[in-house]
């Protein structure tokens, strides 16, 4: 019997890298996402095959339950067969059921979105597979991939969210954000994923700003949630990248790349890669195609 699950992706809109020590962070699921069909096979295995928005395979493999209970590991220490055996090992921890009660299996993920953009491949994944065997998905990335949850939260809800750690558990409220104003305001993906690694060492190593600074961007997340106004909701964004830019130690990303543009733009997430947020008087897309930025995309069409 064939199973499909599906997940959306998701963009954080405030909160970043200060989630992770209890800032309140704002995020909405993407109208993209990834789906798992999970069908019989057989000889105690699992042929898994990934497939791009563009129908693409950019993963094929097979992997044997053994490889799975005893997590084996591949020579290549960062390959995405390590990754994935390393995942069902977890799931396995979790639930043996589906090893113990199958021959095999046949498995195939589909992205909606092409898989630069980062909006959640490994996090769609993680919470399809916890939907698949019926584990608490935050447990599953906290075993595997670590991280906030925050990207979890949106995988499992069609709306706004308003995500916090509180001792060490994911609190998750569903926000009702609909201002008049999502027309003015556009996504635009920077041609690179981004490794957050370097800014993460800055982030922890200003312990100090940190724990000053969790209370300003809580309340920036308020303003940000709660604005009637365009000129609220941008004005509150620009404070906060200037508070993240002060602890991580990095110019923002108008800074860098958009000095000249007439409106407030934000990082989403890791700063330096992956999508910003733009929010304008006037329609954007022919400035950031001018600049070499072709992905740009209304809210209407990212936002669920």
């Amino acid at each position: 019997m064939k199973q499909t699950f599906y997940s959306n992706g998701k963009l954080l809109i405030t909160g970043e890298y200060l989630v992770l020590d209890g800032a309140k962070a704002f995020a909405l699921p993407t109208k993209y996402g990834q789906n798992l069909t999970i069908e019989a096979g057989e000889s105690n295995t699992i042929q898994w095959t990934s497939f791009d928005s563009d129908g693409s395979v950019w993963f094929e493999d097979t992997i044997s339950f053994d490889a799975i209970v005893r997590k084996q590991r591949h020579e290549d220490t960062k390959s995405i067969k390590n990754t994935l055996i390393e995942i069902l090992h977890e799931a396995y921890l979790m639930n043996s059921d589906f090893i113990s009660t199958s021959k095999g299996y046949k498995i195939t993920t589909e992205l909606t979105f092409p898989k630069s953009w980062g909006l959640g491949t490994s996090s769609t994944l993680i919470n399809n597979v916890a939907q698949w065997l019926q584990i608490d998905a935050y447990e599953l990335l906290k075993r595997s991939f670590g991280g906030s949850g925050y990207d979890i939260a949106c995988a499992q809800n069609d709306s706004g969210i308003l995500y916090q750690i509180v001792d060490e558990k994911p609190l998750v409220e569903i926000v009702d954000f609909k201002p008049d104003f999502t027309g003015k305001i556009f996504f635009v993906y920077l041609n690179k994923k981004q490794n957050s690694r370097n800014a993460i060492a800055s982030y922890y190593s200003n312990q100090v700003d940190i724990r000053k600074t969790i209370p300003v961007i809580n309340e920036i997340t308020k303003t940000v949630i709660d604005a009637e106004e365009p000129k609220t909701f941008a004005l509150a964004l620009a404070q906060h990248e200037i508070a993240l830019s002060n602890i991580l130690e990095l110019p923002t990303v108008k800074e860098t790349l958009f000095h000249d543009f007439d409106g407030v733009i934000k990082s989403l997430g890791a700063w330096g890669g992956d999508f910003v947020l733009s929010i304008s008087k006037e329609n954007p897309t022919d400035y950031f195609k001018a600049k070499g930025f072709d992905v740009v995309i209304p809210y209407q069409e990212m936002i669920l």
